[in-house]
């Protein structure tokens, strides 16, 4: 990935101001250093602009090591294909890598896994390719009947196949990001209380529904506050229909015995594995977005905080010690109101030094 040229992009900054920042932050340097003291490489570009660029560095550095750590453990696998190497190169977030690698992450032991041991993978896949229009899955299962492996009647086997496609359905990449889109745009954050006797500060949430693309930040700190002090019950809903109808658009070919059995499996993956993943994948994204929120308002209070006057009713000079780039110089009156600025070198030549009285004598009289 080009950094420089990804970075001066999203920021709208010159590349070569992109290409210092990267230097100085490798080197070592502090924000603050490098917004105060090395202006001239990145154009005057404030200590809060300079560390969102430094961020939003790391996100792509750990973005690019992370793409390349899942192309090599699914080529481990011998199940890297072109398809997945341009699924990667185009995914733009963490989650989208996340949800390619998905299918190919060791699994701990799960219905499906266990349908594999018993050897029901043939069936589910030639149920999955929904290619014969006749067949009943029913008496396709009855090949797959074999007491030692545990499987003891069609109805076993299929199951144990109707698992395995639920499996594949939840672990389909772009049904999770259409899901999570969906949910994103319709569903409604709703909580109630734990315990509807109990009192608590939260009494306001015991009965409180508000859609997720609405729902403001520090509702949703204080509804997680809640939950984690087991006042609250909290879950993200919507209606099935939506989600059903996009997953059987991608999943079910026709209308044949094979296909409605595909659709059985895709609705208990929704039920059981798509919409619990995705609903907290939700949850992790407003409370992100809430957290930076929260820190931005504190931001906010607190430079209005720093802004006020520093001495009621009086007018003052403050000095901000400087060697290389000079002493900085402000004048404010009464109510923190800019009055004038300067600068001056007192710990250069005597000549500055004779300057820099000088300045400071007309500011005073001023």
């Amino acid at each position: 990935m080009d950094f420089i040229a990804k970075l001066s992009q999203e920021f709208s900054i010159k590349p070569e101001y992109a290409g210092n920042i990267i230097n100085l932050l490798d080197e070592g340097n502090t924000i603050p250093f490098i917004a105060r003291y090395r202006k001239e490489m990145h154009g005057s570009m404030d200590d809060q602009l300079i560390r969102e660029v430094a961020e939003r560095l790391e996100y792509l550095r750990g973005f690019e090591a992370r793409a390349q750590e899942i192309s090599e453990l699914i080529e481990a696998q011998g199940k890297l294909t072109e398809e997945i190497t341009e699924a990667i190169a185009k995914a733009e977030t963490m989650a989208d890598l996340e949800n390619i690698y998905r299918p190919f992450r060791p699994k701990r032991k799960t219905r499906a896994s266990v349908a594999k041991e018993k050897g029901l993978e043939p069936l589910a896949e030639y149920i999955l390719a929904q290619e014969d229009e006749t067949a009943y899955p029913i008496d396709l299962a009855n090949d797959y009947v074999d007491a030692e492996k545990g499987v003891e009647t069609p109805e076993d086997a299929l199951q144990g196949a109707l698992d395995i496609i639920a499996e594949v359905c939840s672990d389909n990449a772009e049904i999770r990001k259409r899901l999570f889109n969906l949910m994103w745009l319709n569903a409604v954050v709703k909580s109630v209380a734990a315990d509807k006797e109990a009192e608590s500060v939260y009494t306001g949430y015991y009965e409180f529904s508000e859609p997720v693309k609405k729902i403001s930040g520090h509702r949703v700190l204080a509804i997680n506050r809640g939950e984690r002090e087991k006042f609250l019950k909290v879950s993200v809903e919507i209606p099935d229909d939506k989600p059903l109808s996009m997953i059987k658009k991608l999943m079910v070919k026709g209308d044949s015995p094979c296909s409605e059995a595909v659709m059985t499996a895709c609705e208990d993956a929704y039920t059981r594995l798509l919409y619990p993943s995705v609903e907290r994948e939700v949850r992790a994204q407003l409370t992100e977005n809430a957290d930076v929120a929260a820190i931005k308002l504190f931001g906010t209070n607190l430079h209005q905080l720093l802004m006020q006057p520093p001495v009621k009713d009086r007018v003052v000079i403050g000095l901000d010690p400087g060697y290389r780039t000079g002493c900085k110089v402000a004048v404010v009156d009464g109510t923190g109101r800019v009055l004038d600025t300067t600068v001056i070198y007192p710990t250069h030549s005597e000549a500055k030094i004779k300057e820099s009285k000088e300045k400071l004598i007309r500011l005073i009289r001023k």
